[in-house]
């Protein structure tokens, strides 16, 4: 019990403190996980825009492929991305191999399948009488699409925000792509593990702390991103309630 106690304490000053090395290791997780999700939304907006709007052969069969990705291992991607940039990888020349854009690749890589999934989720979930609505007043095939995007923003904007959370939380690829190197490539997970195995329990806990709050953040903005979808459904269904 004291040994929590203590490591508590410590924890608690470190982050009061603002101890240059938590700080760091913070910010870089942020802004690995944070570009991540940026591409990762790039990427898959208008690929499940895409798969969505459109129909060909194999339709059913590729949303059942991405949605299966949903739960792939994190250190499967690593060993994927890890074969692929390495120095006999046909990727090695860039030299990603334990750098923070060589991590940023492999979080992409790793929640591209769950943003495209749940955007064309949150696409398919657009009442169809708005489609027919459109095109009856005459809008053209881009303006539907765009109209119908527009109105399911919150819920692909609640997407990307799981995305993030999603990324800034795993291990796998972190530790596989970046080598947890000290002032490189540490982030908050793999830190953790390393300093919980060295019996640093008061850095570990600082950072654990850090993390909880970042995913008590995340899952506020989702909540309130949810109020905001009911909100304008009020709104929708015939204006403000008293």
């Amino acid at each position: 019990m004291s040994t929590i106690t203590s490591g508590i304490s410590q924890a608690i000053h470190l982050i009061v403190t603002l101890n240059p090395d938590v700080m760091q290791i913070a910010a870089l997780s942020l802004y690995v996980s944070l570009i991540a999700t940026i591409l990762a939304a790039c990427m898959s907006i208008p690929l499940g825009a895409f798969i969505h709007f459109h129909d060909f052969a194999g339709k059913r069969v590729l949303i059942v492929l991405i949605q299966t990705l949903y739960s792939v291992p994190t250190v499967v991607v690593g060993l994927v991305i890890y074969l692929l940039i390495s120095r006999s990888g046909p990727l090695g020349f860039f030299g990603l191999l334990w750098t923070p854009e060589g991590m940023i690749l492999g979080q992409t890589v790793l929640i591209v399948p769950i943003t495209t999934g749940l955007v064309i989720s949150a696409l398919g979930s657009i009442d169809k009488n708005i489609s027919d609505t459109l095109v009856s007043l005459g809008a053209t095939g881009f303006q539907k699409v765009v109209q119908i995007i527009k109105e399911a923003r919150y819920a692909i904007l609640s997407t990307v925000v799981l995305a993030f959370g999603r990324a800034i939380s795993e291990v796998g690829v972190a530790m596989m792509i970046g080598g947890n190197i000290l002032g490189q490539t540490r982030v908050l997970t793999t830190t953790i593990a390393l300093q919980t195995g060295l019996g640093d329990f008061g850095f570990s806990i600082a950072l654990g702390i850090i993390l909880l709050v970042i995913s008590l953040i995340v899952v506020v903005i989702m909540n309130l991103i949810t109020a905001g979808l009911s909100f304008d459904s009020q709104w929708v269904l015939g204006g403000p309630r008293s």
